[in-house]
């Protein structure tokens, strides 16, 4: 179905019914990530997967100043009140993480648990994120000089998806061709306004999280297990799992494991006992 908010058109697809889970994609990602878990999800709740900002379906608007993720996360908000949803299970992979924690940061009653696959808080300090955003700057005019294929060419390489080379052929080209799908605008722009040294740091507002909060990440992904580590401690009802055999991707590297850990974690409402 398509929705308007705030004068731009957002893609948003649901099936199922029960408790409602709110499904927020990665960087270059859209719906199509959670198909092959939401017919199974759907059996036991509610799913609702949004094509983010910039992505997918959604509009991409050229302003810039539109893609701010403090604004962005104001979008769901509509999007609850346009389809009556009081408060819902939420899942973010990477970007889709960041967008997800803003979300509970800034709107909290509407959040029943928060499950951050892969995700992080941003960066610690302005130093940090003024060097991030100038690295997101060029890499936003890479994508608008060379176009979305040959971004996507540069993207599949980077150390972050090195793990992916493990999965099976057929799995590498549906996720390329998902990634081929969006506009050098929507890319572009996402990574200036929703990028991590463009949003918040939210370091210093974990501890006043205290919903139920799932943070899963790959073995293989140091960098973001020691986030995660990090984040646990600060959180003051976090759990942490560490998933062997993956990286960052863990719903694509470990699909069965991560399917069953967000339903479990969603059913319990927050627990895995019994896992």
């Amino acid at each position: 179905m398509r929705l308007v908010v705030q004068g731009q058109t957002y893609y948003v697809e649901m099936c199922g019914n029960g408790q409602p889970l709110l499904l927020l994609h990665g960087f270059t990602g859209s719906c199509q990530t959670w198909h092959s878990f939401m017919s199974t999800w759907s059996q036991h709740m509610q799913c609702i997967a949004v094509d983010i900002l910039g992505h997918g379906q959604t509009d991409a608007p050229s302003d810039v100043q539109r893609y701010d993720i403090e604004i962005v996360a104001q979008d769901i908000v509509t999007l609850f009140k346009q389809l009556e949803i009081k408060k819902a299970h939420i899942l973010g992979y990477s970007m889709g993480g960041r967008l997800a924690l803003t979300f509970a940061i800034r709107y909290p009653q509407y959040v029943q648990t928060l499950i951050l696959e892969s995700s992080s808080p941003g960066l610690r300090t302005e130093e940090e994120r003024v060097k991030r955003r100038e690295e997101d700057e060029r890499l936003a005019q890479f994508i608008e000089q060379h176009g979305v294929a040959s971004f996507v060419d540069k993207w599949e390489k980077i150390p972050l998806f090195s793990s992916l080379q493990r999965l099976p052929k057929d799995v590498q080209q549906r996720l390329r061709e998902e990634r081929l799908q969006h506009t050098a605008i929507g890319l572009a722009n996402s990574l200036r306004g929703m990028g991590t040294g463009a949003q918040p740091s939210w370091w210093e507002a974990l501890h006043q999280l205290n919903m139920p909060t799932l943070l899963i990440c790959g073995e293989d992904d140091e960098k973001f297990c020691r986030i995660a580590s990090e984040m646990v401690q600060l959180l003051p009802n976090g759990t942490l799992i560490t998933v062997p055999h993956a990286g960052h991707v863990v719903h694509m590297e470990q699909r069965e494991r991560f399917g069953t850990l967000v339903q479990q974690f969603v059913l319990k409402g927050g627990s895995l006992h019994g896992d």
